[in-house]
């Protein structure tokens, strides 16, 4: 079967094509600046890339024109629109509704809008994604992977949040955890490469990019995760703060700040950004000025002491480990991020290799020395794939799921 897979954003898709049969990915490429005067469409093959610009008032008239695309003689991809058998849509938010993949129908297309209120800047883009496939492909199957469902193991003790029970039942405010693909595809590769396949495991996947969360789990499912009602929480990242004192919204609010910057100052200038004193949010050019920008070197050391603190404690929940995982932009490229991290977790059996971890980069690779108790791996993260499997197991094994 050939799955188109797609995550779209408010101005941008991306999207990957995949023969399920033949375990292999056909075409990747990006949709960008949708709803703008100039838009494009690139996609890459193993012939090369193709580019197109125009404008793409929204996103169904994007997806008419990236369609023929993968049919053109110059791309070779699809013999005929007709060979795609389904789609797959990466949704950020399930909520408590769904704790599995859910073929989309019309009950899942309400409840994925109302749970937009928990992610107000990623579902309704993911949404655009299902109503343009909807309209353009009315026949193919089409499919939500949600980022919430894999840690929907989570017991009551870690979700929830120390704040009236009236707040829960009224808003479902609790942790749900994020980036749910990217952990479990990076934990199950590091369970079957180390040796825990079907046996007791206790590992942490730290997925670490502009985006970052960090998730305990003990024997195949989540206990623990770092990020909480929203992907705000948690470890330091790109441009956002993760756990800080919660009273801090009301201060900046009671010192003439509005709600509005407050929401911009957490989303967008804050994690990496913030503490560099806006030099950048992106941990390779912090890394290029670490030794001689003291607020470069700052942000980079609060990012390491926040994960490594995170390590200790879900260790500790955990009640040892077997298995550190990095994974992620930063995670599987940043040798210096995962050295610092590392440093000092000797005593939980954390040794790091230093040739290995250097040579470590962009690839599957155990960076710990031998003979310590506990493996560390550099596992790059593939989404898409699992959004692509999931596509595959519910439209060949159909099953009713309806939301909670």
């Amino acid at each position: 079967m050939k799955i188109l897979v797609l995550n779209s954003g408010s101005s941008s898709i991306k999207f990957q094509l995949r023969d399920s049969a033949a375990e292999k990915l056909l075409c990747k490429g990006l949709i960008e600046r949708v709803g703008e005067p100039l838009g494009s469409i690139q996609v890459t093959t193993d012939k090369g890339k193709l580019l197109k610009e125009m404008e793409l008032p929204n996103h169904t008239f994007a997806l008419q024109q990236l369609l023929p695309l993968l049919t053109s003689p110059e791309l070779g991809v699809l013999q005929s629109l007709s060979d795609i058998g389904a789609v797959g849509h990466r949704v950020v938010h399930g909520g408590e509704a769904y704790s599995d993949s859910v073929l989309v129908d019309d009950l899942a297309i309400k409840t994925i809008d109302e749970l937009s209120a928990l992610a107000p800047l990623h579902n309704p883009p993911n949404l655009k994604g299902i109503l343009a496939c909807r309209e353009v492909m009315p026949l193919v199957p089409q499919v939500a992977v949600f980022d919430t469902a894999f840690h929907q193991t989570m017991p009551p003790v870690a979700y929830s949040y120390a704040l009236p029970r009236e707040l829960y039942e009224r808003f479902k405010i609790r942790r749900y955890g994020f980036h749910g693909t990217s952990h479990r595809y990076v934990h199950g590769r590091a369970r079957l490469i180390s040796g825990f396949e079907n046996k007791p495991s206790r590992i942490i996947t730290a997925h670490l990019g502009n985006g970052c969360s960090i998730t305990a789990i003990r024997d195949g499912k989540v206990i623990d995760t770092s990020m909480g009602f929203t992907p705000l929480g948690g470890l330091v990242m790109g441009t956002r703060p993760g756990d800080m004192d919660a009273s801090l919204p009301c201060f900046l609010h009671d010192n003439g700040i509005s709600p509005k910057d407050i929401r911009n100052m957490l989303q967008k200038k804050s994690g990496l950004m913030g503490l560099s004193g806006g030099l950048s949010n992106d941990m390779r050019v912090l890394l290029e000025h670490y030794e001689t920008n003291p607020q470069a070197r700052l942000a980079v050391d609060v990012f390491c002491y926040r994960l490594k603190k995170y390590i200790g404690s879900y260790a500790a929940a955990l009640g040892g480990l077997d298995v550190l995982v990095f994974t992620g932009g930063i995670g599987e490229n940043a040798t210096a991020v995962r050295s610092l991290t590392c440093e000092g977790l000797q005593y939980l059996g954390v040794t790091i290799d230093p040739a290995r971890n250097a040579s470590g980069n962009r690839k599957e690779a155990l960076i710990s020395q031998e003979g310590g108790s506990v493996k560390v791996y550099v596992v790059p993260t593939d989404e898409e794939l699992v959004i692509a499997e999931e596509t595959d197991r519910l439209v060949r094994n159909p099953k009713p799921v309806s939301a909670n």
